[in-house]
């Protein structure tokens, strides 16, 4: 538990300290759904928006070793889950859901349980129609279950780099 705090106390002085909001791709609706004792995945789920056409190419989390874009979809009568090694397309203007049953970030070979109203700090790699790559950091709140009305766990952007 104090690894938690101490990742949650380094999160909130970037953001403290972070005075440059993303100005081209919010992130709302955000949490991360909460794990067991023993759990080694879980995942993120969010609404993405960007204003000019982008992609979501990457993610981390210092609460997990390995943290992949990925997306679920039925094949015949099978539901699979793969990764989406060239990230999600995020078309400019439309937002795009990233929830149970489709598209998600999965958090693997987690350090630690993920517990009710803590936050996991995510940073989310975003690359442009230029190449160009920015990283924006979010701290997504830990629930059992999605904001009812999607309005518990609002996220708003916390840094955006270059």
């Amino acid at each position: 538990m104090k690894h938690l705090i101490s990742l949650f106390a380094f999160a909130a002085s970037v953001f403290m300290t972070s005075q440059v909001a993303a100005q081209t791709i919010e992130v709302t609706n955000s949490w991360v759904r909460a794990t067991v004792q023993g759990q080694k995945a879980t995942g993120a789920f969010m609404t993405v928006t960007a204003k000019d056409n982008a992609k979501l190419v990457a993610a981390s989390t210092p609460v997990a070793g390995i943290t992949e874009i990925h997306e679920m979809k039925m094949d015949k009568d099978v539901m699979k889950m793969s990764a989406l090694p060239n990230g999600l397309d995020l078309p400019a203007g439309k937002s795009i859901d990233l929830k149970p049953g489709g598209f998600h970030i999965m958090l693997m070979d987690l350090k630690m349980p993920l517990t009710k109203d803590f936050a996991v700090p995510l940073t989310l790699t975003f690359q442009d129609a230029t190449g160009k790559k920015t990283q924006q950091l979010v701290q997504i709140p830990i629930s059992n279950q999605a904001p009812s009305g999607q309005a518990m766990g609002t996220q708003h952007n916390t840094q955006h780099t270059h």
